[in-house]
């Protein structure tokens, strides 16, 4: 278009021919001169920190997730503009790819744990629910597995082992972190809940939920849906780590693994959670849990083992449970209810903003009430009151 102008303007003259051709004189003379509008340079410092935090992330996130973060990083620009940038550079979120394999591998003869979950993965406050599953890594040198055990309320990852096994010694080791991480109160049970496969129905596995007074629940075999909040966390981490990138040898496989964990709990916001990380929304859940004083202010109380929970850092981000940040009860924002996006039994959110009441979790009967346990001479039964 400028080629155009330049030459039929001895004859025309610049007006006339963007009038007629519809275009902006201005803008042809800032063109000319070599000066750049300031969209221009605008788009061009907002690009440099898109590809900064796509890097960041794991290049994870998309238009959406990318627009939450920049917000949160102090970057008040517009969703539609993040969008236009992302397209138009090819910078795009992680999607899954590859066939399947199968890890999971019932025993037909193993008495199973009934499903007390139903597939409503929500919980009322930490420690309550936790779902379990393990799942191969690929690297030049093999397959690793990883194990890992998610707390259903804040997706928190809570206890993880790598192995190149798939014995029963991996999940034990992801449940023992999980257990001496964040050990369970007295006051509610806390339900593990993992699919059929036979390290989850072993009698180590069993005999270790039973010393920590862990209720165990299992779903269906061959039905993912009943373990689907950990089978997403599987996505995820395939989906964000390992797909377009070579693994060459176990130990960078593994520490990748850790730091993206930590990641994971620490930085990556879910959608699930109000667009913020794990560890903030249950930092949220605490403040909003802690006694306050008669002049207003926030009760002092010593931490539990599941309010500070502290882990060795591998790279300066960091792998710990706990932010140091202290958050008041009177600055704490909203805590978002944490549902579940499937689920046969997920029921609408009431007027009051409470959680929805599930077969665990109901509005008005705890859960030690619920559940009813009684021993004699052949072992425990658990029932559970409709």
């Amino acid at each position: 278009m400028s080629a155009f102008i330049d030459q039929h303007r001895e004859r025309f003259g610049v007006e006339p021919i963007c009038r007629t051709l519809g275009v902006s004189a201005s803008a042809y003379y800032r063109r000319a001169c070599g000066e750049r509008s300031a969209r221009a340079v605008e788009d061009e410092r907002l690009l440099d920190v898109i590809r900064t935090t796509h890097r960041e992330n794991y290049e994870a996130y998309g238009y959406r997730r990318m627009w939450k973060a920049l917000l949160r990083a102090g970057e008040h620009v517009p969703r539609c503009q993040v969008q236009r940038l992302m397209r138009c550079n090819r910078i795009r979120g992680a999607k899954r790819r590859g066939r399947p394999w199968r890890t999971t591998k019932p025993d037909p003869a193993a008495v199973r744990p009934r499903d007390l979950v139903q597939r409503d993965f929500s919980a009322p406050a930490p420690n309550r629910l936790w779902v379990g599953d393990f799942t191969y890594l690929r690297c030049w040198e093999g397959v690793s597995y990883l194990a890992f055990v998610i707390d259903v309320f804040s997706r928190m990852v809570v206890g993880w082992q790598l192995a190149a096994h798939m014995r029963t010694t991996l999940v034990l080791d992801a449940l023992r972190m999980a257990i001496g991480l964040r050990e369970p109160g007295a006051d509610f049970q806390l339900v593990a809940h993992t699919d059929a496969g036979s390290q989850y129905t072993s009698t180590d596995y069993t005999q270790v939920l039973d010393d920590h007074r862990v209720l165990a629940s299992i779903g269906t075999v061959g039905d993912a849906l009943d373990n689907a909040m950990a089978e997403s966390w599987v996505d995820s981490i395939k989906t964000e780590l390992i797909a377009d990138r070579v693994w060459r040898t176990r130990p960078q496989l593994e520490l990748a693994t850790v730091e993206y964990i930590g990641w994971f709990n620490h930085e990556r916001l879910h959608e699930a959670l109000g667009d913020i990380p794990p560890i903030e929304f249950e930092q949220l859940h605490r403040a909003r849990q802690r006694p306050i004083s008669s002049n207003g202010s926030v009760a002092a109380t010593s931490p539990s083992a599941a309010d500070g929970l502290t882990t060795r850092r591998v790279r300066p981000r960091g792998v710990d449970f706990a932010a140091n940040g202290a958050i008041s009860a009177e600055n704490a924002p909203a805590l978002p209810v944490a549902g579940s996006g499937s689920g046969r039994h997920n029921r609408a959110q009431g007027t009051n903003g409470s959680p929805p009441a599930s077969p665990l979790y109901g509005s008005d009967q705890s859960l030690a009430e619920r559940i009813k346990t009684t021993t004699n001479n052949r072992g425990t039964h658990i029932t559970r009151s409709p």
